[in-house]
Parts: C-alpha cells; sequence; structure tokens
C-alpha cells in the first residue's frame, strides 16, 4: 500500500477517535448540576423541571449535539434540552435503550445507532448520575457523525482510486465515503446473524453482504480484496476505546499506475543528477588544467568550486523540501481542534524556545538549561493535562500528597507568560516558598491556571491590569487568593457563579465549566472555591490543608 493511504487512514482515523473523545465529558459535567440532582430527587421543585430544560436546551446548542437529557433511576425522561417542544423526549420511557443499563450499573457508556428515518449515523454517551453513593438516574448527549462523513465523502471523489470505510463490532459498514456501501455488511450472513442483527434496531435497512472476497495477506497486514471483479488493497485499523475499525481500500491498477510513475520521476531525477554530476567533473578537471598553467587563478577556483558545492547542495535541499512539502500538504487536508488546556503550553514552549534561541547567542548556559527544563516540564503536563478531563469524568480520587504552593504557581504562570506579557498584565506575587499543602500537584496548577485566565479575561478592556496571588496561612489552613482589576462579579453572576454552564463570556468562548471543575477539584482537596468582589475588582479565594516543611 502506498505511503498517501497509510498517511491518510492514520488522518482520518485520528479525526474520528478525537470527535468521540470530545463528548465523554460531557454526561458527567451534567451529572454535578445541583438542580438535576433536584430534579430526580424526591421533593423536586415546582417549575424546576423547565428551568433544567432550558439550561440543557442552552448546553446543547454551545456543545453542538443533537440532544442531551436526562432519565431517572427507572428509564424515564425527566429533562430534555427539546423538552419546550412538542416532540420532547419528556416522558419516553428509555429503560431498555443498551447505554442506560450499560450506565445505570455506574459504566461510562458509548452507542452507535442509526437515525431511523435517514441514516444518519448517530453516537451516544451516558454516564450514571451519582449523589452521596446511590445512582440517581443517567444523563446522556447524542450527536451526529454525519458531517464528518459528508466531509470524506467530499474529499474523495468517486473516481478516485481511494474508497473510506467504518465498520463496527458486529462487522455492519456504519459510515463511508461511498453512499451505497453504507449498513451492509462485510461477509454474508447466516439465517441467524440476520435475524440478531435487525433485532438490535441499529440498522435502518435491510442487510445485505457487500460481497468482498478477501485474498492473499501482503506485507504491513494488508490484504488484497476483491469486491465487483475488481482488486483492492484494504488497509485497516482498530479505533482507540472500540470495536470499531477504519478501513481503507486503495485500487490496485491505481496503486501500479503511481508506483509507476513514482519510478519514472525517480529515474529521471537521478539522471539529471548524473549529468549534473558529469558536468561538474568536467569542470573541475578544466579548472585543475588551468591552475596548472596559470597558479594566479588558484583563489578563483576555490571561489568558483565554493560556489558550485553551494548551489548543489541548494538543489538537493529544494528536492528535498518538494517530497516534504507533499507530506504537509497531505497532513494539513485535516486538523482535529486543539483544546484550549493544550493550546496554552504549547504557546509557552513557543516562548520559551525563543528565548533559548536568545540565551545561547549570549552565551548563557545556565539560563538555557532552566529553559529546557520549563520546557521539559511544560511537554509532561501536556500529557497530564488531557488525563485530567478524563479522570475528572471518571470521578477518580487525587493522589494527594506534600505540594510546594510556589512552584505550583510559577508552573500555571509559565503557561500564561506569553499572554501576560503581550497584554502588558502587572504580577503582584507573595507566596512563600516554605508553604507545602496536601494536593495533587497537577490538579492545582490546573485551579490556578483557570482563575489566572480567568482574570486575564476579565481585565480584557480595564484600564489597570494587575493580577495578585497570594498565600497566607489562617486558621491552621492555607489559603490562596487570586484577584484582578477588572470590573467584579455583579449579584446575578455571584448568585450562579458555581452552576454548570453559566459563563459572563461571550458566545463561543466557553461552556460556562471551568469553575465547575475548579470547585469540584478543590472539594476533592477537602476545601472549598469562593468568588466575591471587592473595591478594586473579582476576588477567587480556597483553602487547602497546610504541610509543615519538617513534614514534606
Amino acid at each position: 500500500m502506498d505511503d498517501v493511504s497509510l498517511q491518510q487512514l492514520g488522518l482520518y482515523a485520528g479525526e474520528l477517535e478525537s470527535e468521540l473523545s470530545r463528548y465523554d465529558f460531557l454526561p458527567s459535567i451534567v451529572g454535578l448540576d445541583n438542580d438535576i440532582l433536584a430534579l430526580l430527587g424526591e421533593n423536586a421543585q415546582p417549575g424546576l423541571r423547565e428551568k433544567v430544560n432550558q439550561r440543557l436546551a442552552t448546553l446543547n446548542v454551545k456543545a453542538n449535539t443533537l440532544a442531551i437529557y436526562v432519565m431517572d433511576a427507572s428509564g424515564m425522561v425527566v429533562a430534555a434540552s427539546n423538552g419546550y417542544l412538542a416532540e420532547s423526549l419528556v416522558g419516553a420511557d428509555y429503560s431498555s435503550r443498551p447505554y442506560f443499563l450499560e450506565a445505570i450499573r455506574g459504566e461510562s457508556a458509548r452507542y452507535f445507532a442509526a437515525d431511523p428515518t435517514r441514516g444518519a449515523p448517530e453516537f451516544y454517551f451516558a454516564q450514571s448520575i451519582l449523589h452521596k453513593g446511590r445512582v440517581l438516574g443517567v444523563a446522556a448527549a447524542k450527536i451526529s457523525l454525519e458531517p464528518m462523513e459528508s466531509s470524506w465523502i467530499a474529499s474523495i471523489p468517486r473516481s478516485g482510486y481511494m474508497k473510506l470505510l467504518v465498520v463496527d463490532e458486529n462487522d455492519v459498514i456504519v459510515m463511508s465515503s461511498v453512499k451505497e456501501w453504507k449498513y451492509r455488511t462485510m461477509h454474508s450472513l447466516s439465517a441467524a446473524e440476520y435475524v440478531k442483527l435487525m433485532g438490535t434496531a441499529k440498522y435502518p435497512q435491510v442487510l445485505t453482504s457487500l460481497g468482498a472476497i478477501v485474498g492473499q495477506a501482503l506485507k504491513h497486514g494488508t490484504h488484497l480484496v476483491t469486491l465487483n471483479e475488481k482488486k483492492y488493497i484494504a488497509q485497516e485499523r482498530f479505533l482507540l476505546r472500540s470495536d470499531w475499525r477504519l478501513i481503507v481500500f486503495s485500487d490496485v491498477a491505481e496503486v501500479r499506475r503511481s508506483a509507476r510513475q513514482a519510478a519514472l520521476g525517480a529515474g529521471v531525477l537521478i539522471g539529471f543528477i548524473g549529468l549534473l554530476g558529469m558536468y561538474l567533473r568536467q569542470r573541475y578537471r578544466g579548472v585543475a588544467q588551468q591552475l596548472a598553467a596559470r597558479e594566479a587563478l588558484q583563489r578563483a577556483h576555490d571561489q568558483l568550486e565554493m560556489k558550485v558545492e553551494e548551489r548543489t547542495a541548494e538543489l538537493l535541499r529544494a528536492n528535498m523540501e518538494l517530497v516534504q512539502a507533499g507530506k504537509l500538504a497531505l497532513l494539513g487536508q485535516m486538523s482535529a481542534s486543539i483544546t484550549h488546556e493544550i493550546n496554552q503550553p504549547l504557546t509557552a514552549l513557543r516562548s520559551s524556545f525563543y528565548n533559548t534561541q536568545l540565551l545561547l547567542k549570549r552565551g548563557n548556559l545556565e539560563g538555557v538549561e532552566k529553559n529546557l527544563k520549563s520546557m521539559s516540564d511544560l511537554i509532561g503536563r501536556m500529557g497530564k493535562i488531557t488525563g485530567q478531563l478524563k479522570s475528572f469524568a471518571r470521578k477518580t480520587p487525587s493522589a494527594n500528597r506534600p505540594v510546594q504552593l510556589e512552584k505550583a504557581v510559577t508552573n500555571a504562570l509559565l503557561v500564561l507568560e506569553n499572554r501576560i506579557q503581550t497584554e502588558n498584565v502587572e504580577l503582584q506575587i507573595d507566596v512563600s516558598p516554605t508553604l507545602f499543602a496536601l494536593c495533587d500537584d497537577s490538579r492545582l496548577e490546573q485551579v490556578l491556571l483557570n482563575l489566572c485566565s480567568n482574570a486575564l479575561d476579565a481585565m480584557k478592556d480595564a484600564v489597570r491590569k494587575t493580577m495578585s496571588i497570594e498565600a497566607k496561612i489562617v486558621e491552621g489552613r492555607v489559603k490562596l487568593i487570586v484577584s484582578d482589576t477588572g470590573p467584579g462579579l455583579s449579584m446575578e453572576s455571584m448568585s450562579h457563579l458555581f452552576e454548570p454552564f453559566f459563563s459572563t463570556k461571550a458566545p463561543g468562548e466557553g461552556l460556562g465549566l471551568g469553575l465547575v471543575i475548579s470547585a469540584n477539584i478543590v472539594r476533592e482537596f477537602g476545601g472549598s472555591l469562593r468568588g466575591r468582589s471587592d473595591d478594586v475588582g473579582a476576588v477567587f479565594e480556597f483553602d487547602l490543608e497546610f504541610m509543615e516543611e519538617n513534614h514534606v
């Protein structure tokens, strides 16, 4: 199989895995809403259902999902993002839905089912809602994979030599760049298999076999496949956290034609290099003969030889760059969204890299070593950030240990360093290096990063921009305080401050989940996160268990 098809297989698989991973945490966040917990309780207040429906409708728009809904422990839908419509899901009985049955047992559920009328591929995410160790119900979100499938169809012409398809655990094609292949099986079905598959109600039509005949195995895990008397080379890849496979069919005739063209191009290039080499050798001999007679031209010969060698090297580099440009153009056809938490460390890495270059030019090796250590820490923390959101969704406990607060503050500010300098923000830091607290360092940095980011957002239009971070011991506990000189918090904002999905930012700039996640992390540390306004701006503070330095 050619390198282009292999690269595209990886790109398409990465795009699909990224799209599915984006929504894993959403049902867990829904389950944190106090109003939803109250709605699932025994004494729900009048009008609470309408309030929750409206909140789910807002989240549904922001998250770009098809529907978000909540079911009680019996499987009855009690609130939904379309609760205000005539065709509302509220009141529907989903107790037999596979994702409900899996989530009510306390597990995270993923489930595929096609739209029964249009056949569009849809995916469900579900998570149990827990309160004080008791399962109250299940939160679920539904998304459509149709936009991604449409982009595949648009980017892969029907006349092209490559076909793309996604096969589920039942060997049924659920997504494809060829519409006619959807919801057909890769192998012929027995009568028992047919009855079983149709009984799942996952597929919108009568299932028939694609008729693909798998032939000999080739290298690198590829297979020769015959379909409609046409031969293809098939390469497949399993998707993470699912039994789905992504398969690329490449037309054998087109692959051979591409190989011949590549070989011809390589032959032309080799011939050109050979002619160039002959010319250079002849040129060198002529100059050498002249130098024997006229030693005065030695310096001119040296300069000419140097220019020829430089030009030859430039030509070789240009050829390599053309090859690399082709690969990068292919990679540039698709890109997954980079989350806010990852983008910030990347910005800091770029800034640190630039500073390292300057320090090298100045010969400041001590500064270079410090920068490289910071860059290494940033790279490690990027891996931790993605794991933190997953661990938060699974409600796994923190690995608490004594943490130096000054270091945690420094690491959080390092991520925001470029933004702080660009926006001319004055920093006031009062954190003693002798202060230690019992918590998890990476999750503490996540809280500090969120509070500092919010402070910078609040001071966007402020005349005076000052952000202060202070740590002090109050009644045997460490209190961390982050304040800014922004417009402060209104009374209305303070009453909804730690509610999921509430945000004072402009539409599209956030889901209103940052403070909810931060408050939950601090709560796991045994503290509480609070917000208020003073005569300067907004103030957020939280307390942690103090650790003596000699106990560290």
